[in-house]
């Protein structure tokens, strides 16, 4: 992957916020900017940047038309104010996000993502945007490294997801998996009839509940039928008990 990088966002402070970070970090290759979508579809076919910082919103273009308008495949990191793209950002597989204000931390992790990728796109970036960002979308699954590979997890597979800040593990029956995105995102994208917030750093999918068993006076616990043991919140306590007729 070409060292170079372009930061496609049409608010100066952004601009000027994302290339300090790549300065301190020492990112060693040039960094350009672009202040609109036009401009950005013009640096990056003429300089062909191996990194793009892509806002989604921008004037003159958006970042899924400028997506459709490149002329090679580069790596991408969108760039965005909203929370509600972070999953559906995510679920590209072979890309990623930085939620704004940026995060000199979360930028340095994306980095080492990218950089440890391997430098190539593993799907079709523009079509898979399109197909994924596109408003009012509701996800089926999502798209996980493993290694070197990107393999889809569907939601009906997703036994729980144990948040932990910015990151959440996604446990299946057969292995686990950290991604970088909320709890809360992964929550509102999921069903709440087979899917139950237990607990601020729990989620279960109530298809793979064995048993609810009482913890102490106010709390229940939940046991997977993995083995796995979950001590629910009062509150989650609360609406477990409400599932019993």
């Amino acid at each position: 992957m070409s060292e170079k990088v372009l930061i496609a966002d049409d608010e100066p402070l952004a601009r000027r916020t994302l290339r300090q970070h790549l300065l301190e970090l020492t990112w060693p290759g040039e960094i350009c900017e672009a202040h609109d979508g036009r401009s950005a579809i013009e640096l990056a076919n003429s300089q062909r940047p191996g990194l793009i910082f892509l806002d989604i919103v921008m004037p003159g273009a958006n970042g899924l038309q400028v997506l459709e308008q490149l002329t090679y495949e580069p790596s991408v990191i969108f760039t965005t104010a909203h929370d509600q793209y972070a999953v559906t950002a995510f679920e590209l597989g072979a890309l990623d996000y930085v939620l704004k204000p940026f995060g000199r931390e979360r930028v340095a992790r994306v980095l080492r993502r990218i950089q440890a990728s391997a430098s190539h796109q593993d799907v079709a970036v523009a079509a898979r945007a399109l197909e994924i960002l596109s408003p009012g979308r509701k996800l089926s699954r999502l798209f996980v490294r493993d290694g070197s590979r990107i393999v889809p997890i569907p939601f009906s597979s997703l036994e729980r997801a144990e948040g932990a800040d910015d990151y959440i593990t996604l446990c299946t029956p057969t292995k686990q998996y950290l991604v970088s995105v909320r709890l809360n995102e992964l929550e509102s994208q999921l069903s709440a009839s087979h899917f139950l917030r237990i607990h601020r750093s729990h989620l279960v999918n109530l298809e793979f509940v064995a048993v609810i068993e009482p913890y102490d006076a106010a709390r229940v616990q939940v046991v997977m039928k993995s083995g796995a043991r979950i001590i629910a919140s009062r509150t989650g306590s609360k609406r477990l008990r409400d599932l019993a007729i």
